[in-house]
């Protein structure tokens, strides 16, 4: 049975697969044109065999798929795929699970993508966390031999999490420092957007490969920009309106919450965008700021009052002094003066180097000895 046909028997209309669809086009960056390709890839008849695999986790990432207010995105996600592995999910347990696991395993060489949720410890030769007998370490690394693909759902899984904050006495690790000869993509978040995994494996679906990854092995659909650049909050950051104490009048009235150790300015995610739970919340909607859960140096790190550093700032992440004698009147003549000093600045220096270019170059093609590669 197609999976759209298993969608409709158990109650989500065709309305509901489609506008998923959409949702998760626009999640990955594609443009509206290839919803039609996207659909045509969720309802494939020849599911992938997905093996899901456990260790030092909370389970909060499978929770936030499947506990969902709207469930078409983990009844599309289950429906797409074969999920032949799944603690959590199976009806089996001891010996026939573990059964189930080594018979996909066999079966599916070379064709199934593991998921993998939880770090993995590695002290001790990793005996702090065991299933069926073996450790972690063991289960891992014999499941990733015959997968096309790995990934990491969460950050535990992505970057160890918070069993590897210090003084990290299990030595817990995230997948890339175990394996690393494989496809590996991450998908960091504590718990990451539903949609994000849903895109990720509809994107692979569709294109047959994995989406375009960032250093941390991210999707760039997903993780390529900064929440800071589409927060709600982000008007009171730039006229220097900070929420100083919660509870208080500026946290009620919905003031930036940077100088409360937001981490916004240096998270890469999409959770303004898509948010979670389909019903458009997220922790800074709520008054709580971000901690930074899908940036491996910032969670369990930093503590969450901590402020983070703005590095390299650019007119989208400068921010003006807390306490502006004439907020809401308009920038004073001096601010005026020197944003017109700087703009003079700018448009002269600009002048001049359209004068040295020679007749013919590119303006946007930087001389040799000019150019440089800015680091993120």
């Amino acid at each position: 049975m197609a999976p759209e046909d298993q969608l409709l028997r158990s109650g989500v209309s065709r309305r509901d697969f489609i506008k998923t669809c959409v949702a998760a086009t626009a999640v990955m960056g594609l443009p509206f044109g290839m919803v039609a390709r996207v659909v045509e890839a969720a309802q494939a008849p020849d599911r992938p065999p997905v093996i899901w695999l456990h260790f030092q986790e909370c389970t909060g990432c499978s929770e936030s798929l499947l506990r969902a207010n709207h469930p078409t995105p983990a009844n599309l996600l289950l429906d797409m795929i074969s999920l032949d592995y799944h603690e959590t999910l199976m009806a089996g347990s001891g010996h026939q699970a573990e059964k189930s696991l080594h018979d996909s395993l066999q079966a599916n060489r070379g064709k199934y993508l593991l998921v993998v949720e939880g770090a993995i410890p590695t002290k001790e030769n990793g005996i702090f966390c065991k299933v069926g007998g073996r450790t972690a370490m063991e289960s891992l690394r014999s499941a990733a031999e015959g997968a096309a693909a790995i990934i990491c759902i969460g950050t535990c899984a992505s970057f160890g999490g918070i069993q590897a904050a210090a003084p990290n006495p299990t030595g817990a690790v995230g997948v890339g420092e175990i394996i690393k000869d494989k496809p590996l993509i991450t998908i960091p978040g504590c718990p990451p957007s539903p949609y994000n995994l849903l895109s990720t494996v509809l994107y692979y679906l569709t294109f047959k490969k994995l989406p375009e990854l960032d250093q941390l092995g991210r999707p760039k659909f997903a993780y390529g920009r900064r929440i800071h650049e589409h927060c709600e909050r982000r008007p009171h950051f730039d006229a220097g309106r900070f929420a100083k104490a919660y509870g208080d009048a500026t946290h009620a009235e919905g003031y930036c919450l940077y100088k409360l150790g937001c981490k916004g300015p240096a998270t890469y995610a999409n959770c303004s965008v898509q948010r979670f739970n389909d019903v458009g919340v997220w922790p800074v909607a709520v008054g709580h700021p971000c901690i930074g859960c899908t940036e491996p140096e910032i969670v369990f790190r930093t503590a969450i009052a901590d402020k983070v550093q703005i590095h390299e700032p650019t007119p989208f992440d400068s921010y003006a002094p807390v306490d502006l004698k004439n907020k809401g009147k308009g920038p004073s003549p001096l601010t005026t003066g020197i944003i017109g000093l700087a703009a003079g600045v700018a448009l002269g220096a600009g002048a001049m180097m359209a004068g040295r270019l020679p007749d013919g170059e590119q303006a946007d093609k930087p001389h040799q000895e000019d150019s440089h590669e800015r680091k993120e």
